[in-house]
């Protein structure tokens, strides 16, 4: 299995900003559509330990089905395990770009921190 893994979703400029960044870089990750197939929980559980537990990082708030599910209000008093099913079911729900480098990853494409990530330890 490739350590370094990329879900994202054909027709979001910040992913193809992401991959193109990965590309100059040398790198040729493992792309997975985020809305055909979600983060596992296990990736879920792992990305939100890296983010100190703050649920809110791994959702795309700017999305549709973020607003229409009503998870500005929702969110705050949500427990884990129901907000990382919901994660893991609907990719549309995830922060994308999704990148898994080994152990380490982050959410949203910044530039600065994946290099700043890429350049460290993967194991």
């Amino acid at each position: 299995m490739n350590p370094l893994r990329i879900y994202t979703y054909a027709g979001c400029d910040t992913c193809r900003k992401a991959l193109k960044f990965l590309s100059a870089e040398g790198l040729a990750p493992e792309v997975i559509p985020i809305r055909e197939r979600p983060p596992t929980l296990p990736e879920l559980k792992a990305m939100l330990a890296r983010y100190e537990g703050d649920l809110r990082r791994l959702f795309n708030t700017s999305g549709q089905d973020y607003r229409s599910l009503g998870l500005k209000d929702r969110l705050p008093t949500m427990g884990e395990a129901e907000a990382l099913s919901l994660l893991n079911k609907n990719g549309n729900l995830v922060k994308r770009p999704f990148l898994i480098l080994g152990e380490d990853g982050c959410v949203g494409f910044n530039e600065p921190e994946w290099k700043r990530r890429l350049s460290g330890p993967h194991t």
